[in-house]
């Protein structure tokens, strides 16, 4: 653009202004005297103060050398979740291009698109944020230049300034809608969700589910909606819930660590998107206090260490017999100098055995202490997702063992009737280095752990379950199993009690059978078939654990509805993991086929699909304040674009306006001085003389 001079007159004292009024207000006061005293040449003396005053002033004309500037139309474009159904990026593409179009054909106009509300990788910011980044955008430039900002979004906006002042540019304001005036769409809504629930009972949550109608139309209410309710992935119920009414649930936590239950409602009469017909809530289960009952068959060195290790956890409820005397002992003592108690065989076994959580067989020889038709409740207890440990000594090996009961139908091993008396130190199997209970035990593939040696052995054979441990010869040594919904855990030998003695160095006993009892109570961390997913900085992560070394493939559903298959690459200890980007706010879904993950970027349940319907109010403030206009695209078209003055509408009914702001910017200076000291000298001196002639005659 062509420069432009620019005069102007400007003034710098000689001295400070309270001095130059201080003259001016003592020559007014003088010159009022001559004039009352009809003094000769009050005139002149006049025109000498007046020279004098000017000079100090010290005028001079400025000619500035300016640049005009183009003024800068912004374009703002809300590339948000919402943004991306039901026809609006087509209409979002389509009206911008027709912007830039009628922008670049106006004289000294700039254009400048910003482009925001997209979910950044690893962000935590709920909603669509347009302004911040707008803001960001606009750094460089003076917001003087900003002629008007157009945004193109479909109004469901997060961070909308409260007032012109904090949007900090003077100019119009112009919401361009995407979407229609009367969407509808329906809307499940978590209303409250416990973080935490103890283990076995049921926690409450509060569910909503609305049926929106019409620009933040209220939402209608009456009939009723069908909600299914998944745990873990296993579809638990369907159940029908009245509409635009809160509605209590109560669901069962069934096991410590996260639990995640997934609510889905059915399609409604009105569907923008089935992004905000599921919501998700994550709860935490803790045990209030495990229950555990040990019975030890008979006294041996290795019973300290099962009580020692149970006592120490202080959430850990013990109920601890020892079998002194079995009932066909008869040696002739008097009932009244025996110091034991009886055995309270059918309060443990009938009446309480469902409010253990774990049954302990510590060398149990089957004395006739347990009459069968309570070895039939324990096996009970076990199937419907009770936890039992054997932890057999040698007379497992014959008649009297566990294995010649009833509980033989759900035990891992059978004996061969021997017992193997020689030194040998525990290994981890090859199936045990990708089983969480052992894998972290194992140390590095080919290098055997320098545990302390055991020195008697069950011989037996393991035709179901998993044995994790060998022993002598490579005998099964610890051998675990399902059993219906419950679990069973073997130890083939009653001498882990070297290890806490530490005998050669000892061994990871206190460690282990930790292990073992959290992967008989179902914690999660320990489940051998397991699949997890995170999303870390912007990507989803999966993580599936699996006894099983074939390839694994999962299906992903990402927030959108959209699928597909990815193959987990293989890694130690029975891991294998992927990884894809997860650019979208909202859940993610991963299946193996058997199990189920979910995984949320950003918050649970996002702000951005609370309320899909387009929107004028949350902007209409700001576009009034501002002078600016809003059209619906689909219903007013695309509106043209043009200039106006300072002061002049700057919307119409299919037309936006962009304020002139005629910004410059100054490329030089040149300052020419108006009084020149010898002009001021000679006007001073001559109107002296002139004022003491007339006054002289």
């Amino acid at each position: 653009m062509s420069p432009l001079g620019h005069l102007t007159i400007s003034l710098a004292p000689l001295i400070p202004w309270p001095a130059i009024a201080g003259l001016g207000g003592a020559a007014l006061v003088l010159l009022a005297l001559a004039v009352g005293r009809r003094a000769r040449g009050t005139l002149w003396r006049a025109i000498a103060f007046a020279v004098l005053v000017a000079a100090l002033l010290n005028p001079s004309v400025v000619q500035e050398e300016r640049q005009s500037l183009s003024d800068v139309a912004v374009v703002v474009v809300d590339d948000s979740q919402s943004q991306q159904i039901e026809g609006r990026p087509q209409q979002t593409a389509e009206a911008l291009e027709r912007i830039e179009a009628s922008i670049k054909a106006l004289p000294d106009t700039d254009l400048r698109v910003v482009h925001a509300g997209a979910t950044q990788p690893g962000s935590q910011e709920e909603g669509t944020h347009l302004f911040g980044p707008l803001a960001r955008a606009l750094a460089d430039l003076p917001g003087g230049r900003i002629a008007g900002i157009m945004v193109l979004s479909d109004g469901e906006i997060h961070d909308v300034p409260a007032d012109l002042a904090k949007l900090g540019y003077d100019a119009p304001v112009h919401l361009l809608l995407t979407g229609r005036p009367d969407e509808g769409d329906r809307r499940l809504t978590l209303v409250r969700a416990p973080s935490f629930g103890l283990v076995g009972k049921p926690v409450t949550m509060t569910l909503r589910v609305d049926d929106l109608t019409g620009p933040r139309a209220p939402a209608s209410a009456g009939g009723s909606a069908d909600v299914t309710l998944t745990r873990d992935g296993e579809r638990l119920a369907t159940m029908p819930v009245e509409i635009g009414k809160d509605v209590d649930i109560s669901v069962p936590l069934d096991h410590a660590g996260q639990t995640v239950f997934e609510f889905s409602v059915e399609r409604g009469p009105k569907e923008l998107s089935l992004a905000n017909n599921a919501v998700v809530a994550a709860v935490s289960g803790v045990r209030d206090r495990m229950r555990v009952l040990l019975v030890s068959g008979e006294p041996h060195p290795g019973e300290r260490t099962w009580r020692n290790l149970l006592k120490s956890d202080p959430s850990v409820d013990l109920v601890h017999f020892t079998i002194l005397r079995p009932p066909e002992k008869q040696d002739g003592t008097p009932i009244n100098e025996l110091s034991l108690i009886a055995f309270p065989i059918r309060e443990l076994f009938e009446i309480k055995l469902d409010q253990f959580d774990l049954i302990v067989f510590d060398r149990y020889r089957n004395r006739g202490v347990l009459p069968p038709a309570y070895f039939q409740n324990i096996l009970e207890y076990v199937r419907k997702g009770g936890a039992l440990l054997d932890s057999a000594g040698e007379s497992f090996a014959g008649p009297q063992g566990l294995y010649y009961s009833p509980l033989a139908e759900m035990l891992p091993a059978e004996p061969t009737g021997k017992v193997i008396h020689a030194p040998f130190r525990p290994q981890v199997t090859d199936l045990g280095r990708r089983h969480p209970v052992t894998a972290p035990l194992a140390g590095p593939p080919g290098q055997a752990p320098s545990w302390g040696r055991w020195f008697r052995q069950v011989d037996a054979i393991a035709p179901q379950g998993t044995t994790v441990m060998s022993g002598a010869d490579g005998r099964p040594l610890l051998v675990l199993q399902h059993y219906g919904e419950g679990r069973v855990a073997q130890l083939l030998s009653d001498q882990i009690w070297l290890w806490s003695r530490g005998y050669e160095g000892g061994g990871p006993q206190a460690e282990l059978l930790r292990r073992i009892a959290h992967w008989l109570m179902k914690e999660p961390e320990l489940e051998e078939e397991n699949l997890e997913a995170t999303v870390v900085n912007g990507r989803l992560e999966v993580t599936r654990r699996s006894l099983s070394t074939a390839p694994a493939t999962v299906e992903v559903t990402g927030p959108d509805g959209k699928t597909q298959r990815l193959t987990l690459e293989a890694g130690e200890k029975g891991v294998s993991t992927v990884a894809l980007p997860a650019p979208e706010q909202g859940l993610y879904r991963v299946s193996d086929g058997t199990h189920t993950a979910f995984a949320a970027s950003g918050p649970l349940n996002p702000l951005e699909l609370a309320d899909l319907r387009a929107t004028e109010e949350p902007m209409k403030p700001l576009v009034t304040a501002s002078g600016g206009s809003i059209h619906w695209l689909a219903e007013d078209g695309i509106p043209s674009v043009r200039k106006v003055r300072e002061g002049r509408d700057t919307a119409g009914r299919h037309w936006i306006g962009l304020r002139s702001k005629d910004q410059y910017l100054v490329q030089g200076i040149r300052q020419v001085p108006l009084l020149p000291a010898f002009a001021v000298l000679l006007a001073g001196l001559g109107a002296l003389l002139l004022a003491w002639r007339r006054e002289g005659r």
